[in-house]
């Protein structure tokens, strides 16, 4: 009897495995894209043009950190925190140049990172980049909706009717049980709203984010203008007081900055000429936050000593030093704006990304829904709304900021080699018989040894140890560089084609994964932990709801190329 229980446990675990794998290593084809939102007869409005794709982006990045970050960077990096912001850009844009041409190789449907993996890799690997960017979406989404809480009580308190009349459960965050749960009201109220102007349709919230951007980006150039008179050159030298590597460091600290691109890339599905306007947006908006942010270093720097900068509010110190006190209150309304910009996009992309995931039935099909007047997905809206709510008016989650950009390093990192992977050619049919593992393979542990390399140098950096190591993972990873340019063959894409394919991938993986190595060792942790509860709600659910149709369907799943063969 126990022979038979036995074997009928190893059957069955030989069995569960086997579909397991069978259904992880599946892969969406890249034509199955254009159509995939019809097979569901509920799609998105085309609504948003050019214009508003390039504040979408504007929107996403620059939130109060221009006012608070470039004067905190600035105290360490001195002057020099100009370099540091064009370092993190240059950076950015190897990034941004992978989701332009990706957004225009998919520019039918949501899904950002999640859809490119999905298409270039393996649905499990797809899912796990998803629960690793959602968790950060979730968590800076609370955090957001708090220190806008925040800014709104400050702002309120100039008026002396409202000075000191505000408890602090409103808007400051009230602590009890020993500071287990922190009340604030306010966040979850400003969370309703933007989630209302969300739900109601895509041209509103268009709108909304159009004239708040705006807005903030007026204030910040009139902020740039007015203290250009009161620059003090002297106050430049020296322009690097602590060194070359205070500027590098600033550059991993500001690199955040920058993050608001693949905003972009979700809304493809709701852009008017997407192959077009998607690269185009992207790439603009960068350019235009990379400049705003320059111009401030320069003028905060050039008004005050950098030793004189205070870490809380630095710009609006320098202005009140200078006797311009109505600027710092400009100051104050263009935080509001850049945070509720930050956050109505961050909620935005939230939904899609949950929209594409009830489609693939990899969650849900409720998250799958678009109301058919407002042509929105109220019920991931609502629902990312609630969940930011819930963790935004009872706990003080600004001190779990440490495990943040988990998601956003890992995100970027795989878009980028989702765009050397969709590149190769004949992946399956050029195969030798004669090789041990396919050229498919060898590409794929190239990746991992650039991934692991840049982890390495960052460690290296990090640590302060000998210029050799890192010397060492450098030159590792610029030979994994040189197999996979020698021996694969790339193809080029329609629509936008990112330049120096495969050099310029693989120096955004490898500076991705270097800012991971200097994020705190909790985040690392973090990131294990998600993934492992990630596989086992995949292998709970997902793999038996994903969506299997056949080949004459929109949605076409198969095996990775070694299988087919």
């Amino acid at each position: 009897m126990g022979g038979h229980e036995n074997a009928a446990s190893s059957s069955f675990s030989r069995s569960f495995c086997s579909g397991f794998w069978s259904s992880a290593l599946r892969r969406k084809t890249l034509a199955a894209q254009s159509d995939a939102a019809a097979v569901h007869g509920e799609v998105l409005v085309r609504g948003l043009g050019l214009f508003e794709l390039i504040l979408l982006g504007i929107g996403a990045s620059i939130g109060a950190g221009i006012f608070v970050v470039t004067g905190t960077v600035a105290h360490d990096a001195g002057p020099g925190v100009t370099v540091s912001f064009v370092l993190a850009g240059a950076a950015c844009v190897l990034n941004a140049l992978c989701y332009a041409e990706l957004s225009s190789r998919f520019p039918a449907v949501v899904g950002g990172a999640y859809m490119y993996t999905y298409a270039a890799f393996n649905e499990l690997t797809a899912f796990l980049v998803f629960t690793q960017l959602m968790l950060d979406y979730h968590i800076g989404a609370a955090s957001i909706a708090r220190s806008l809480a925040s800014y709104v009580i400050s702002f309120l308190e100039i008026f002396s009717v409202f000075k000191g009349h505000i408890p602090s459960w409103i808007g400051g965050g009230k602590e009890i049980f020993g500071g287990v749960v922190s009340i604030n009201i306010l966040a979850p109220i400003l969370l309703i709203i933007i989630t209302m102007i969300l739900c109601y349709g895509v041209r509103e919230s268009s709108v909304a984010n159009s004239i708040m951007t705006v807005t903030k980006v007026l204030i910040v150039m009139v902020v740039i203008f007015a203290g250009a008179f009161e620059v003090d050159v002297s106050n430049w030298s020296p322009f690097a007081p602590n060194g070359f590597k205070a500027i590098v460091t600033g550059a991993t600290v500001v690199f955040f900055a920058f993050v608001g691109f693949d905003a972009i890339a979700n809304s493809a599905e709701e852009s008017k000429r997407p192959q077009r306007d998607l690269p185009i947006s992207i790439l603009g908006s960068l350019l235009v936050c990379a400049t705003l942010y320059v111009a401030v270093c320069l003028v905060i720097t050039g008004m005050v000593p950098y030793k004189f900068l205070g870490e809380d509010a630095p710009l609006a110190q320098a202005f009140t030093a200078k006797g311009l006190k109505f600027v710092s209150i400009l100051i104050s309304i263009g935080a509001i704006a850049g945070l509720t910009t930050t956050l109505l996009v961050g909620l935005y992309v939230q939904s899609r990304l949950y929209l594409g995931l009830g489609r693939d039935g990899l969650l849900p099909s409720v998250f799958a829904k678009v109301h058919p007047t407002r042509h929105t997905p109220i019920q991931s809206q609502v629902w990312v709304g609630c969940v930011a709510g819930i963790m935004a008016g009872l706990f003080n989650v600004n001190e779990l900021s440490h495990i943040l950009s988990v998601g956003t390093l890992t995100g970027y990192s795989v878009v980028s080699a989702c765009v050397i992977t969709l590149r190769w050619k004949d992946k399956v049919g050029s195969q030798s018989s004669r090789k041990r593992i396919s050229s498919w393979h060898e590409g794929i542990i190239s990746l991992v040894v650039v991934a692991c390399c840049g982890f390495g140098a960052g460690l290296c950096y990090r640590l302060g140890a000998s210029y050799i190591f890192l010397i060492v993972a450098i030159v590792i990873a610029i030979l994994a560089a040189a197999a996979l340019h020698c021996r694969q063959a790339y193809s080029d894409p329609h629509g936008f084609s990112c330049p120096g394919v495969p050099i310029i991938p693989i120096a955004s993986i490898f500076f991705n994964i270097f800012l991971f190595a200097q994020l705190h060792e909790e985040a690392w942790l973090r990131f294990i932990i998600v993934s492992f509860i990630s596989v086992g709600i995949y292998a709970i659910y997902g793999q038996y709801n994903a969506k299997f149709v056949s080949s004459d369907h929109s949605i076409i799943y198969h095996g990775i190329p070694s299988e087919a063969a």
